[in-house]
């Protein structure tokens, strides 16, 4: 009988489910917008979306593992560290299981991103993968050897909400994060941070792909607003390679998809880098905004 395996991104704008075979190939995919603010929704819809897939499978019970914008405490069991915030001080991991009647395997989205582009995607063939999303948030995982490193605090490769570095106080303090603290690459270097970049310089609302058209378009306010976050992701980015050197520096989430990162920042990081060079490849998922779902896949092993 031929093993399948169900995978979920629990995101903040979506909410996706997959299904993989023995082989990791895909048989059935769909998403749902993400319900907010509402944890027992939350927990209908996974289930839904499970129900879909296994009536895709024809079969019932089968492992689920699912990647979160947080990730769950060794001590309490408790969701912890989400930018969807409901899902802090939840026993999500514990509630799901119970509503599935199996056991679900939970971790981190960016974990689950780093595993599945050290696998088979653009992370493939190094040792030291380092996987950050561009999202709705901005978090990041480790891979090691195509294993997920998470860490006692689970927070192993994090950099979302450790400050901006090179920034003056001024600039940090004017971006308040959800986390209790201000000026967190979060709020820089995500979607949403780069959208708030553009509202603070224009006064107007307006989204990541729009901010990217009107720049191409010849919009100066765009342009420097793009200028200045190609320069705040590489002195992020630098504080990595600065502290844990990887092998390779994968990118996801929605903001990833601006094609002028992957020649910007290999020319702006030897400003930030100790010694003044980088050789660290910078380069974007292959699997795009479903590797995350692929590597929740993986997190049950047939």
């Amino acid at each position: 009988m031929t093993e399948f395996r169900i995978g979920i991104d629990l995101g903040g704008t979506k909410t996706e489910v997959i299904l993989l075979n023995g082989d990791s190939r895909e048989l059935f995919r769909t998403r749902i917008p993400t319900v907010r603010d509402d944890y027992p929704a939350t927990l209908r819809d996974i289930a839904g979306l499970v129900a879909q897939a296994e009536a895709a499978a024809g079969q019932t019970h089968l492992p689920v593992g699912i990647g979160i914008p947080g990730t769950v405490s060794r001590k309490t069991g408790f969701v912890k560290n989400a930018n969807s915030t409901w899902l802090n001080g939840k026993p999500f991991q514990k509630d799901l299981s119970a509503f599935l009647q199996r056991d679900v395997k939970v971790t981190n989205d960016a974990n689950c991103l780093a595993v599945s582009e050290a696998t088979d995607g653009a992370g493939r063939g190094y040792e030291l993968v380092f996987a950050g999303i561009l999202g709705t948030g901005c978090g990041a995982g480790l891979a090691y050897k195509g294993a997920p490193l998470v860490g006692p605090n689970g927070v192993a490769g994090e950099w979302g909400h450790n400050p901006l570095p090179w920034a003056s106080d001024a600039t940090l303090n004017a971006r308040p994060c959800y986390c209790g603290k201000a000026g967190c690459m979060e709020t820089f270097l995500s979607g949403t941070g780069l959208c708030r970049s553009y509202e603070f310089a224009a006064g107007e609302k307006i989204k990541g792909h729009e901010i990217v058209a009107r720049a191409l378009n010849g919009e100066l306010t765009a342009q420097q607003v793009l200028e200045n976050y190609y320069d705040q992701l590489a002195r992020g980015l630098a504080s990595i390679i600065n502290s844990l050197d990887p092998d390779v520096i994968v990118l996801g989430g929605g903001a990833s998809n601006i094609a002028a990162i992957y020649t910007e920042l290999p020319k702006r990081l030897p400003r930030y880098v100790f010694g003044g060079e980088c050789d660290t490849p910078i380069v974007p998922a292959v699997h795009g905004d479903s590797s995350g779902v692929r590597g929740a896949a993986w997190l049950n092993p047939l």
